[in-house]
């Protein structure tokens, strides 16, 4: 699970391996339904208060834009059931939740489920909201999606998260919330009770089955050491090469060994608060990790461009480690600015030392994500 911004305080100390998700609710529906062994997003900031009775559906009338859909407001929705689900199409965690998403849009479509997609950024590029259409074509989103690029909708529902869903009856009061990945028997549940609410009859108790794939495949919890981690100095953590400099070109080298989670560059980078950018040839960044997946938020600075690149894992080409956006032999092109997965190993996992090599400049690198 993402923040919109960095927290403090007691939720630093929840481990990795101690995935928590966090529930508001005034539903009678058991607070925990997650199969045993599921695993749920593991938590970077505090929960919210419980909410009941609250009104936030009229600002989706506030979108910048709607894609999917014509635009959509509160009265016309009265008399249905809505999901309102915060996103945003870099976020690996969004990403493992929309097989469900999918498929309750699906199942409960002609019984009164209206499901909309709320896109609020992360980074500056996501505001693009070509980048968005696009985006939300390639990874499957075929329900209504409101643009919130300004952040308005977030704040009217008081939001801090993605993935966060708002579960929203009938009179278009929120009823129950979830942050994070998982728990997704309950939220099933939560949709049945609030529609049957509505009288729809015949809804059944059965549960939505999904088979996940690419970039939807839940996370290896169980061998996931490496959390989430940003290039640009405002929030980076474990960066080990020497003389950092700030938002001007500077030539670095790599350190003679990497701890876990710990990161370097090699040759000339401009540190920026949210990314760093490659100005000469032959750029370097080394991560050391441990998981099965490793993807790279990364883009060409200017769209115009497109970066070829390689990937290696201890000094090797990947092989049959490669992701999906690289081959064998580990060769990939940014051609747009997206979440790209360029490890997924098998198991055993163990600690690794994943190197990319950009053969030109102009890209931007800007998080490394696990799974």
């Amino acid at each position: 699970m993402k923040i919109k911004k960095p927290l403090i305080g007691i939720m630093l100390g929840i481990a990795i391996g101690g995935p928590i998700a966090i529930f508001a609710e005034d539903l009678g529906v058991p607070q925990s339904t997650t199969p045993p062994g599921e695993r749920v997003s593991f938590l970077h900031g505090p929960g919210s208060s419980p909410i009941t009775n609250r009104s936030e559906l009229n600002s989706i009338e506030r979108a910048d834009a709607w894609i999917n859909s014509p635009p959509l407001t509160a009265a016309a929705l009265r008399g249905k059931v809505v999901l309102v689900h915060f996103w945003t199409y870099t976020c690996i965690n969004w990403l493992r939740t929309q097989p469900y998403l999918r498929a309750w849009a699906d199942k409960y479509g002609d019984k009164g489920l209206v499901v909309i997609g709320v896109h609020t950024p992360e980074f500056r590029f996501e505001k693009n909201i070509d980048n968005v259409r696009r985006q939300a074509k390639a990874l499957g989103v075929d329900y209504p999606i409101a643009v919130d690029s300004e952040e308005v909708i977030w704040r009217a529902f008081g939001n801090n998260y993605w993935p966060a869903q708002y579960f929203v009856d009938a009179r278009g009061r929120v009823r129950h919330s979830n942050f994070g990945e998982g728990s997704y028997d309950q939220s099933e549940m939560v949709i049945q009770r609030l529609l049957a609410e509505t009288g729809v009859r015949n809804i059944g108790d059965e549960l939505v089955s999904v088979n996940p794939s690419r970039f939807e495949v839940a996370a290896d919890w169980a061998t996931l050491k490496s959390p989430e981690n940003y290039v640009g100095y405002e929030r980076t953590d474990g960066f080990a090469s020497r003389g950092e400099a700030r938002n001007k070109p500077h030539v670095y080298a790599l350190p003679e060994s990497l701890h876990l989670n710990e990161w370097a560059l090699a040759g000339e980078w401009t540190l920026k608060s949210d990314a760093a950018e490659l100005n000469g040839t032959n750029g370097r960044l080394v991560y050391r990790f441990h998981s099965r997946d490793l993807h790279l938020v990364m883009g060409p600075a200017a769209s115009t461009i497109s970066v070829k690149f390689r990937v290696l894992i201890d000094g090797q080409s990947p092989g049959t480690a490669h992701g999906l956006d690289v081959d064998e032999k580990g060769n990939g092109t940014v051609t747009e600015p997206r979440l790209y997965q360029l490890i997924r190993q098998q198991a055993p996992i163990a600690d690794h030392q994943f190197e990319i090599d950009f053969l030109n400049p102009g890209i931007e690198v800007f998080c490394f994500t696990f799974g």
